[in-house]
């Protein structure tokens, strides 16, 4: 089958490929490929930052969200049949979404949302089961508590931004002028232009913040903090737990060193940090399928898809920050976002 396959880890070692169809063990579900979607996470991975803790052995096949038909049930399988409509985001160590076929883990499989197209639900686990382990699992985020989601236009930021309003926060997003629209229409009760204002200059006793930025945003990120709120970085520095969460206890020390500069700095101001890498759940796909089709969710498209074969220029196309929503790579024309 065609797929788009890492043979070494770089920018330049993403390639077209023929590899073998994926085999198909007793509990896994076969799934024919209808779309995927562009995630930072590709980059990352392709690029080998987490080759230490993730081990992948090249050649293998990129591709971290996916929805499409299931074709073939392993044996133990009892929740799916042959012609399911489902989306996943499969387990670290069995991604490969950038391909015609991949099986999955059933426990990491859902049926995909009834309102949306297979192309739109392509768009959807990543940065659905990102926001909610994020705020509901970690950050517990309760009703009239503050949160603040950076990047609240882009493709995790608006799904962030919409469970966090759903969930009865007030919530504050920033946003480059052109999207400020984008993200008041997403639900965000206030909307800081970074183009013209610093946040840490206006805002103030957040219980929560989402950084999808790092760097001296993350920093600031901690002073808008009240006492015992939490930073999430979903982009680093790791920490010790991440360590520990992809099953490399031995790496506790290094992930603890990389953190140290901002956990001090947090113990400082008296908030707290954390890490995020995100896990993948089937159960909590289901729930988060009923909320897009109860209409408190929706995806957050970019204008522009891209045909399977084009799948290095979607990638580079979101590498040069000129998505403004999630880049979908289809398998078919049909029901195209």
């Amino acid at each position: 089958m065609k797929a788009f396959v890492v043979e070494k880890y770089g920018k330049d070692g993403l390639v077209a490929a023929d590899v073998p169809e994926p085999e198909v063990g007793d509990r896994d579900v076969l799934v024919k490929v209808s779309a995927a979607s562009i995630n930072p996470l590709d980059k990352m991975v392709r690029n080998g930052e987490f080759k230490q803790l993730l081990k992948y052995k090249t050649p293998f096949v990129l591709g971290h969200d996916v929805a499409g038909v299931v074709t073939r049930v392993g044996s133990a399988v009892r929740e799916f049949e042959v012609g399911d409509e489902v989306y996943a985001r499969p387990r670290d160590l069995r991604i490969g979404t950038f391909a015609e076929y991949i099986a999955i883990d059933q426990d990491d499989v859902a049926r995909k949302p009834a309102s949306l197209t297979l192309h739109e639900a392509a768009a959807v686990p990543l940065v659905a089961l990102a926001a909610w382990q994020t705020l509901v699992d970690v950050a517990k985020v309760k009703p009239g508590q503050k949160v603040l989601v950076h990047a609240g236009a882009g493709g995790l930021g608006s799904t962030v931004v919409q469970l966090a309003k759903h969930l009865g926060a007030y919530v504050a997003t920033t946003a480059h002028t052109n999207d400020a629209d984008k993200a008041r229409g997403l639900g965000a009760d206030e909307v800081i232009d970074f183009t013209t204002t610093d946040f840490a200059d206006v805002l103030s006793g957040y219980d929560f913040v989402l950084d999808s930025l790092g760097g001296t945003n993350l920093e600031k990120s901690l002073t808008v903090l009240k006492p015992g709120g939490l930073a999430i970085s979903v982009v680093g520095p790791p920490d010790a737990a991440f360590a520990q969460q992809v099953g490399q206890p031995i790496l506790r020390p290094v992930m603890a060193m990389l953190s140290s500069k901002v956990r001090r700095k947090a113990k400082k101001l008296g908030v707290r940090y954390s890490f995020f890498f995100m896990r993948a759940n089937g159960a909590q796909l289901r729930k988060l399928a009923a909320l897009y089709d109860a209409g408190h969710l929706r995806p957050v498209l970019d204008d522009r898809s891209f045909p399977f074969d084009q799948t290095l220029d979607a990638l580079a196309y979101v590498e040069q920050g000129k998505a403004s929503g999630k880049v979908v790579v289809t398998r078919d024309s049909a029901d195209k976002p």
